[in-house]
């Protein structure tokens, strides 16, 4: 690349800005080493510089570093601002925003950065106390009667991301058109000497108001005098779940968890993880190191904000003794407890997740049931709600007390349950073998790409648009959707949605595929689910076999499709 003046010119003019040492510093470096002609430090700088983060409905979500197109102190002041004159012009001139952080890096300082721009625009601002879990601040906007909350995370993407997730005074994520309208009002700012920005003036939080608040509301989501003897190895993932969660056990009367000593504290670094995702190859082997020494009944896991729930289960087939329950399957199970303990109210899920929770709604008297598009921003928006979950691990068991999904009130109930079965001489498996046999098996699986060139994306969404497949496992398919047409039940959005027959054996009673990309990392999702009658327990063997042929049959001929 030839050294480009204008770049230069435009990087000189954010670092007279940016408020940060670190990233003045990494930005000064750039800008010299580029001036002098360096080709690998002009592309950083220009792919820096080739745009803005973007601001939607996931909030900011990027990579920690200097420029417009990373996470850092200048972005987020402008978020900020941007957050709240569209407050004001909603009407909430001196309303409360409550912020909260978890411990990446650069977390506390993005919150405090917000507090200062909420108190320079005439609001007010509370800031909780400490890293804390994701749940905790959706919990106290609304216990505080906020008209809005920021969480200053990345949740499980790697550790050089940073985010910045918004929700309104309901206590839910933003969604259209407040997205647009906040961004619209982020790139209204010109400079950020035109952002006021005290040193003082918000409230910080006491520890023991707002998190004893919220385990109070914990204890809505058990049955008083249930089960409590069960086991459990829990590890937070290096994350900062490992407080409140373990006071929620204790409080509700569970033994305490045997916690995962590698991964307990916080730790931006995520030393013991590729990834900080409970769903990623490898990241629950430390768990399950710790499992196969203590012996426990179930195994439970948090991504680092806490906000999602892993499980897993002994399993003697499985080369580490344990197997990882997939998120539908969680699902299934906490919606047939919540079922058998009368609970009352809509049970909803999202379109790329296991179609079986309809089929438990359907045979519970009275349980309304209905299909979101992918997110909490949405499931948490369902009139009458009363339990939500998406497969990637997300359960929502109190809506009244925390209207997003909660990892900590998950695992609760996850332990309930767990100790319920245990006392009848059964396990979390058996259960799923029941709802099999009850219903049929309702196999997932995901086709998931990483990518760097984000382009590819676009192509296999193109491609599949242009030449949709008419046939994926020798499974003939039924009907395919552009759902970036809407449908009468859903909004638009980027995604693709194939209805398949069964075959005509019977074998195989009907398939689903829906791809999307992902709104969060650079990845393409395939989400994936085949339905196989089960005439009885000793036919469940049988029928797992046939759905993973199946599902791996998809899998092949999906990405022949698509080109990935």
């Amino acid at each position: 690349m030839e050294r480009d003046d204008a770049l230069i010119a435009q990087a000189r003019s954010w670092l007279a800005e940016d408020p940060d040492p670190d990233t003045r510093e990494e930005l000064a470096r750039l800008i010299d080493a580029a001036s002098a002609g360096d080709t690998a430090d002009l592309a950083d700088l220009a792919a820096r510089f080739a745009g803005t983060l973007q601001f939607g409905t996931a909030g900011l979500r990027g990579e920690l570093g200097a420029g417009p197109m990373r996470m850092n102190r200048s972005v987020v002041i402008r978020a900020a601002a941007g957050l709240a004159a569209y407050l004001k012009k909603q009407g909430h001139t001196d309303g409360t925003v409550v912020i909260g952080y978890d411990a990446r890096y650069k977390s506390a300082d993005f919150a405090l950065d917000t507090a200062a721009v909420m108190v320079g625009a005439g609001l007010k601002a509370a800031v909780l106390p400490k890293p804390l879990p994701t749940p905790v601040l959706a919990f106290a906007i609304r216990h505080l009667g906020a008209v809005a909350g920021i969480e200053v995370t990345a949740s499980h993407n790697p550790p050089r991301d940073n985010g910045y997730k918004v929700y309104l005074g309901d206590g839910s994520q933003i969604v259209p058109p407040a997205d647009a309208e906040i961004a619209a009002e982020i790139a209204a700012i010109k400079s950020l000497a035109d952002v006021p920005r005290p040193s003082a003036g918000w409230e910080t939080l006491r520890y023991e108001d707002v998190v004893g608040a919220y385990l109070e509301r914990t204890d809505a989501v058990l049955t008083g005098g249930s089960a409590r003897d069960v086991r459990v190895v829990y590890t937070p993932m290096h994350g900062v779940g490992r407080d409140v969660l373990t006071a929620a056990f204790e409080r509700a009367g569970f033994p305490a968890p045997t916690v995962v000593a590698a991964q307990a504290e916080p730790d931006p670094d995520f030393p013991t993880v590729v990834f900080p995702n409970p769903e990623e190859p490898g990241a629950m082997d430390l768990a399950f190191a710790t499992a196969r020494e203590a012996r426990p009944d179930i195994v439970i896991a948090n991504d680092p904000d806490a906000d999602r729930c892993a499980v897993a289960v002994p399993d003697p087939d499985a080369a580490e003794g344990w197997r990882m329950l997939r998120g539908d399957e969680v699902g299934a199970l906490l919606a047939t407890h919540l079922v058998h303990k009368n609970a009352r109210g809509t049970f909803t899920t999202t379109i790329v997740s296991s179609s079986l929770l309809s089929r438990i709604a359907a045979a519970s008297t009275g349980t309304p049931y209905t299909e979101t598009l992918t997110g909490f921003k949405w499931l948490a928006r369902v009139d009458g709600l009363r339990y939500a979950y998406e497969e990637a691990l997300g359960y929502c068991v109190d809506p009244e007390g925390v209207r997003d999904k909660d990892g900590i009130t998950a695992a609760l109930l996850v332990a309930e349950l767990a100790a319920e079965l245990k006392q009848k001489g059964r396990t979390l498996g058996d259960l799923l073998d029941d709802l099999a046999v009850e219903h049929g098996l309702h196999a997932t699986d995901q086709l998931s790409v990483r990518v760097q060139d984000l382009s590819l994306i676009a192509d296999a969404m193109r491609r599949l648009r242009e030449q949709p497949p008419a046939v994926l496992a020798g499974l003939h398919v039924t009907s395919a959707e552009d759902l970036a047409k809407g449908t009468a039940a859903l909004p638009p959005t980027d995604g693709l949605r194939y209805h398949l027959a069964g075959d005509e054996s019977g074998a195989v009673s009907a398939a689903r595929v829906i791809v999307r990309p992902s709104g969060t990392e650079p990845k393409i999702k395939c989400y994936l689910e085949v339905v196989v009658p089960v005439a009885d327990a000793t036919a469940l063997a049988g029928a797992r076999a046939k759905a993973a042929e199946v599902l791996a049959a998809i899998k092949a001929d999906l990405s022949q499709a698509a080109g990935i």
